[in-house]
């Protein structure tokens, strides 16, 4: 049995299969849609069919970047640089590590290995 993901994929594969056929039929051939009665001009079709997409990219990429934007002004200032190593240096004064917290050599850190017997 096919998941809920999985079907809705399907159907969102179909759907834009169609529409994809559909419009290179109707860029390419546009008589067909006067051939119904549904256009009276090949010309006007043909425009709209490459304006509407146009139009709709536009759109899009002016939205992000109106949203970049926005984030952008809207976002505070981060600290200067100095000012974090000042801060880190006030907490953690400078100290020489005790013998507990100096780091084993290499040596020290593997386990022994046990010999098969």
């Amino acid at each position: 049995m096919v998941s809920k993901d999985q079907a809705i994929g399907g159907i969102i594969f179909l759907v834009c299969m169609i529409i994809a056929i559909f419009y290179v039929i109707t860029l390419f051939y546009p008589q067909w849609m006067i051939d119904l009665g549904w256009a009276a001009d090949t010309s006007a079709i043909q425009f709209w069919l490459v304006a509407v997409p146009v139009f709709i990219a536009f759109v899009a990429i002016m939205g992000i970047g109106a949203w970049i934007g926005w984030t952008m002004a809207t976002t505070p200032p981060p600290k200067p640089i100095e000012e974090i190593t000042s801060e880190m240096e006030e907490e953690k004064p400078e100290e020489r590590p005790s013998e507990e917290e100096v780091p084993e050599t290499e040596e020290e850190k593997k386990p022994e290995r046990r010999r098969k017997t």
